[in-house]
């Protein structure tokens, strides 16, 4: 097994077309001039998974009043999302991406720790993306519980003003 090679602030984010919970194919071309918050996650209705998708909703008003859009990518299958939708009454749009082709281009699928053994999986993950399709932010091993508030202060920190150097490129 191979370490995932990372997106970094200034990549193009890879085009992508994978179909939601409801059926209907999107692609982050449909997000062309907006933000968007495209995070990665390894099962629908799991613990941790559930709260990050949570927090997202929760968060999803706001987020949207600052100009982005959140799409949440596993690899199960609509049914399973449509499933956890209908369950934990969830606003953000689900995709499904069961070969796991996105996850992989986006470095979110490959080695990581897991009960202190290496296995292949999922890397909780998430990547925003620019108006231009450019990766603005990017984040992995994150954590479930709490990401969402630690995103938005990161979001905030790399948004600098016009006097200091743009600051997501560390």
């Amino acid at each position: 097994m191979t370490l995932p090679s990372r997106l970094a602030p200034g990549d193009t984010a890879p085009e992508f077309t994978l179909t939601d919970d409801t059926g209907t194919e999107v692609g982050l071309s449909d997000f062309l001039g907006r933000k968007v918050i495209v995070y990665f996650y390894p099962s629908a209705m799991t613990p941790g998974c559930t709260k990050q998708a949570c927090d997202f909703t929760d968060s999803l008003d706001s987020l949207r009043a600052e100009g982005y859009e959140v799409v949440g990518i596993s690899p199960d299958p609509p049914e399973k999302l449509a499933k956890f939708r209908e369950k934990e009454h969830l606003t953000i749009r689900l995709l499904s991406d069961p070969d796991k082709t996105v996850l992989r281009e986006y470095g979110a699928f490959g080695e990581k720790k897991l009960y202190g053994k290496t296995v292949e999986g999922v890397i909780r993950s998430t990547v925003v993306v620019d108006e231009d399709g450019k990766v603005f932010l990017a984040q992995y091993n994150v954590k479930a519980t709490g990401h969402v508030a630690k995103l938005r202060r990161d979001l905030e920190a790399n948004s600098a003003g016009p006097e200091e150097p743009h600051a997501g490129k560390n």
